[in-house]
């Protein structure tokens, strides 16, 4: 899961005391029940660098802010999950910790996963 903020919202790098105790109840829990592995929130985009390269381009890096963004990347989690459904509701239930954020799904590529598409 990677979740996106509106780094402009003065909570996004500021939270409160009573978000930071939710999250961290929130976070253990999680750890305990076998869902969660890891989670880490990141700092703000003026701390932080955006790289890329077009098809056949050159590579340019350019330094945070990332203005031309509303939303950046605020953090991520790599969770144990069955299947896409309770990945998706993990994600409702870190969601509803916050008053404002998009959490995207992903799933990890597995070994097994690259061996079968290269048959």
């Amino acid at each position: 899961m990677m979740h996106r903020l509106d780094e402009s919202a003065p909570e996004a790098w500021n939270p409160s005391k009573e978000f930071i105790e939710q999250m961290g109840a929130f976070i253990e829990d999680s750890f305990k029940k076998g869902i969660l592995i890891t989670a880490e929130g990141v700092h703000p985009s003026e701390r932080g660098a955006k790289v890329r390269k077009g098809r056949g381009g050159k590579i340019t890096a350019t330094d945070g802010p990332f203005t031309e963004a509303k939303e950046v990347i605020g953090g991520f989690a790599l969770i144990n999950a069955a299947d896409l459904a309770e990945a998706v509701a993990f994600a409702e239930t870190y969601a509803a910790l916050f008053d404002e954020i998009e959490v995207e799904v992903r799933t990890v590529v597995e070994e097994e996963d690259i061996a079968a598409l290269t048959e």
